[in-house]
């Protein structure tokens, strides 16, 4: 059987990947009366005396919504939110094997970021946190915004936020290996969605000397007229040199390529262009921007893509159930910079410097270490930045 017909199969025989299983034993009429009437009542009142209470008397303190329109799922586009069930489904799946997060999906049969906006502020008493996945750019901006405005829970956009991080825990241990700081690269970005954007903003606030991005029309600068609102934003604080014309202009002496774009984009010859020791991040999926072999062929010194086939995986599954789990335990109002910074640094820390090689410059998905980590070093940094709700 292939890839196709088992995964349809296991859909099929399970309808689904996810239940409700009850925490307490329900087996005569003194459970019922404890679990439900009249027993129910009790923490309903304290609940209702004092609402704080709802987090010691019920699962919101663990409860995260993931919520998408199914506008910008996988590598398929808007399939609508049905469709984008089974990936939701799926994440519900990651936070609680890897943090222990029950979370649950919300697909909304709306693109209006005001419905959505309004719908997840009316679910706010349910869930302690909410994922915002697979929403198109550039909506999935403002919702983002909006929601940080109006909710007293944290907001985390994974496709924007949980990239971000895995790229830069990768970076930081590739430019180990390559001997060179982030003040002094120059790193390229191709593909200006919220990956791309959220990325880019990481690095600059990592302090990376020179960011330039490019789209599908080319190289962002203040000057084009194809800019979105957020693009045009990001001109203002990117291509330091002023550079023009296609990704082709903008590779030579870059010391890095991060591609969050689409297949095929990049060649050997491209890779040349680069300074000495060039770091190649190709993360499309399936098809990267660039085969490993290809940008080895190229002279690549470390090269990272989206794949588990290959060495270097960039997967989002290293941040994000982790860092729910230390916003969560800490009942942070916000996921900061500073927190996701944080998150990178604790995925980073956990290539030892003995074990760091050119093909291993992040952890595996796998490594039980990693939530753990992660989930400390983001509730450290909510304590500093005095984001909790916890003394």
């Amino acid at each position: 059987m292939t890839i196709r017909d088992e995964a349809l199969l296991l859909h099929l025989k399970n309808k689904g990947k996810i239940e409700v299983r009850s925490k307490v034993k329900l087996e005569n009429d003194y459970d019922l009366s404890l679990a439900y009437t009249p027993g129910v009542a009790e923490p309903c009142k304290e609940i209702a005396r004092e609402p704080e209470l709802v987090y010691k008397y019920t699962s919101k303190g663990n409860l995260v919504a993931v919520v998408s329109d199914g506008t910008a799922v996988l590598g398929l586009g808007d399939i609508g939110p049905e469709a984008a069930l089974p990936v939701m489904e799926g994440k519900a799946v990651l936070f609680k094997e890897f943090a222990g997060v029950d979370a649950f999906p919300i697909c909304v049969g709306t693109k209006d970021p005001d419905e959505i906006v309004k719908l997840v502020k009316l679910l706010e008493p349910t869930f302690g946190g909410i994922n915002l996945e697979d929403i198109a750019a550039p909506r999935c901006f403002e919702i983002e915004r909006r929601l940080k405005e109006v909710l007293e829970i944290p907001v985390f956009h994974d496709d924007q936020h949980g990239t971000a991080i895995v790229v830069m825990a990768g970076l930081i241990n590739a430019l180990k290996l390559a001997g060179k700081k982030l003040p002094e690269i120059t790193v390229v970005i191709n593909g200006s969605g919220s990956a791309g954007i959220a990325i880019t903003k990481l690095l600059i606030d990592a302090g990376v000397g020179n960011t330039i991005m490019c789209d599908l029309q080319g190289i962002i600068c203040a000057e084009a007229q194809w800019l979105n609102p957020v693009q045009l934003e990001m001109a203002k604080v990117t291509n330091k040199l002023g550079i023009k014309g296609s990704l082709r202009q903008a590779l030579p002496g870059a010391d890095v390529f991060i591609g969050v774009s689409g297949p095929g984009v990049l060649s050997a010859d491209d890779i040349k262009l680069m300074a000495d020791k060039p770091i190649v991040f190709a993360m499309a999926n399936p098809i990267p921007e660039i085969m490993p072999d290809e940008a080895q062929k190229g002279g690549a010194f470390i090269v990272a893509t989206g794949r588990s086939d290959y060495p270097n995986q960039i997967n989002n599954v290293l941040a994000f159930p982790g860092i729910f789990r230390g916003a969560l335990d800490v009942r942070a109002r916000y996921i900061t910079e500073g927190m996701k910074m944080a998150a990178a640094k604790a995925i980073a820390g956990l290539v030892e410097d003995e074990n760091l090689t050119r093909e291993y410059i992040i952890p595996k998905p796998f490594d039980k270490r990693v939530a753990k980590v992660v989930a400390a070093e983001v509730a450290r940094a909510a304590f500093e930045e005095g984001v909790t709700r916890l003394g």
